[in-house]
């Protein structure tokens, strides 16, 4: 009973490190400047809002508390651009309460959920066209929407290919949908703010965007410039929450086991971006689920140029 015991407070104190603070360091020195973009004038970007999860803070970062309520937007991106419309992710789609019951037990023991419009719904009403659907990665929650949205081409890399074709447990819902329009992209570019590769998607540097494996094997971000000059990083699930980026810090240990990321990989994306942060503050970096973030941009039908 004695040896029971030991295993099990050796379990819990190590359960409660994961969650103390501790900050990634240290944030490396950037001295690039930023790339000239020509975007196009009629650009735009808008938010499309289909649910929020509620969890708690201690859940989305290290030295989050876990009495703080935190809300994880399911937000899809709209890029309107003359060449072609992007949507980045799809959010919520209308299957949501059947795949939420296959989530791993403690996630759905640790957060409640609720709906919002399916972004196709959304789309449909406003007789909105779009041309492609960016998966910053394949997860659940971003490719949820993917069950009415199947016939537009659903952009990835090949690694992220990869990851669907797999019998990873985190790709399930990806891979259950079956043969889908994928478009492969390749990162043919060049170097784009440090990154050693990129894809400039439109040749005018508006839409770029860079590998960032860890999250998952084919996890990008998207850098978005607009007419106005106004820069946008979208991160997916580099980070839940800003937190991840300001301090910096990464996720909690158990977050990170359940989802099956390289840790190794993310710190240093983590990194790149706070570096990238501190030498440009007037870019706006959008975790794909803090709901305080996307509460800053216009909601569809709505844009910002």
């Amino acid at each position: 009973m004695k040896k029971i015991a030991l295993v099990v407070l050796l379990a819990l104190c190590a359960l409660l490190w994961t969650f103390t603070p501790s900050s990634l360091s240290p944030i490396p020195q950037f001295s690039e400047t930023l790339p000239v973009a020509n975007s196009p004038a009629g650009m735009s970007l808008s938010a499309l809002p289909t649910g929020v999860m509620h969890s708690k803070a201690a859940l989305a970062y290290r030295g989050g508390s876990l009495l703080e309520p935190r809300d994880f937007a399911m937000t899809a991106i709209l890029v309107k651009h003359p060449k072609g419309n992007l949507l980045f992710d799809t959010g919520l789609g209308q299957q949501v309460d059947e795949q939420v019951k296959t989530l791993p037990q403690l996630m759905q023991a640790t957060t409640t959920y609720t709906k919002g419009v399916p972004a196709a719904i959304q789309l449909a009403a406003a007789k909105q066209q779009v041309d492609g659907i960016v998966l910053t990665h394949a997860h659940w929650d971003h490719v949820s929407g993917l069950d009415s949205l199947k016939n537009i081409p659903i952009w990835i890399s090949a690694p992220e290919q990869g990851f669907i074709a797999s019998d990873h447990e985190a790709a399930a819902l990806a891979h259950s949908f079956g043969k889908l329009n994928y478009r492969l992209y390749s990162f043919n570019d060049g170097p784009y703010l440090g990154f050693a590769s990129s894809y400039d998607v439109w040749d005018d540097g508006s839409v770029v965007l860079v590998p960032s494996p860890g999250h998952t094997p084919g996890s990008v971000i998207a850098f978005i410039t607009l007419p106005s000059g106004a820069r946008y990083a979208l991160l997916g699930d580099l980070v839940w929450q800003k937190e991840g980026i300001d301090l910096p810090a990464e996720r909690p240990w158990i977050a990170r086991y359940l989802i099956g990321e390289d840790s190794a990989q993310v710190r240093e994306n983590i990194l790149h971006m706070a570096a990238l942060q501190k030498a440009f503050p007037e870019m706006k970096l959008l975790p794909a689920h803090d709901a305080r973030v996307m509460a800053t941009l216009p909601v569809f039908p709505a844009v910002v140029q």
